[in-house]
């Protein structure tokens, strides 16, 4: 009887586990910052050359997990003319949870001259585990890849930051997690083939999984209102630097204020 009842016991615990590890409770954060239709393209420039264009789109909504999520896509192409020189083909891609702004799961296909890499995670935000073809990874909650934490980042509010100020956030690649510090850097007006824009200006500290090789700081002008659209990047690199200037924007809130006439 007395083992009779064990295995009773044993298998409730079990089973009341596993519905708490169905059940677990997940954040909810507003947001008026983006939504699927959303679709923005930049002229990618190494010095005076536009080597590449780039868009970051919202194509539509996926489930994953049973979780409905916005599924982004950011891809990187150098123009004909560049080929020759240095070939790139890059692609990120994820599946952005739409009541936590949380990944469910992230892509990374490279493709830069001779050099190719592919990597994918599946994060389990049930379970706290990150999941490669390499093995599984203890995870915090609401753990980050690159792609995510930059849509997070535009639903943050910097009106009330003073320059130097941080938000501190958590980002998975390959099997570690690394600290990503969002760092507010001031306003500025900034004119690119878009428009002119009013910005804040962020300094993500990305340690490990960026979307550019970089040497040193990555700089990135958002819309100064709840869009926080991005209007341009500047990488250094190696040898110079590279910038992103947004030429073209479609499916955006209409909460967008910061566009001024040229």
């Amino acid at each position: 009887m007395k083992i009779r009842n064990y295995i009773v016991f044993a298998s409730f615990m079990i089973l009341s586990s596993s519905i708490f590890a169905q059940t677990k409770e997940f954040r909810t954060i507003e947001n008026n910052a983006f939504n699927v239709g959303e679709k923005l393209t930049f002229d990618v420039k190494y010095g005076f050359v536009t080597a590449g264009v780039a868009v970051m789109e919202i194509p539509k909504i996926r489930s994953i997990a049973k979780r409905e999520t916005y599924h982004i896509t950011f891809n990187v192409n150098t123009v004909s003319s560049f080929d020759p020189f240095f070939k790139v083909r890059d692609r990120y891609e994820t599946f952005l949870d739409t009541e936590g702004l949380f990944p469910w799961r992230f892509e990374q296909h490279i493709r830069e001259g001779s050099y190719s890499r592919d990597f994918s995670a599946f994060f389990d935000q049930r379970k706290n585990v990150a999941k490669t073809k390499n093995g599984s990874y203890d995870i915090p909650d609401n753990v980050n890849d690159i792609v995510s934490a930059f849509y997070l980042a535009r639903t943050f509010n910097y009106d009330s930051l003073k320059v130097g100020d941080s938000f501190h956030l958590e980002n998975f690649y390959k099997d570690k997690v690394y600290p990503l510090d969002v760092v507010y850097r001031g306003k500025e007006t900034v004119t690119v083939e878009a428009g002119t824009f009013n910005c804040v200006m962020v300094e993500p500290l990305v340690v490990e999984g960026g979307l550019f090789k970089s040497e040193g700081s990555i700089i990135i002008w958002l819309t100064d209102d709840e869009v926080k659209m991005p209007v341009k990047v500047k990488s250094k690199v190696i040898i110079g630097s590279i910038d992103a200037e947004l030429t073209k924007f479609e499916g955006v809130s209409n909460k967008m204020v910061s566009l001024k006439n040229k």
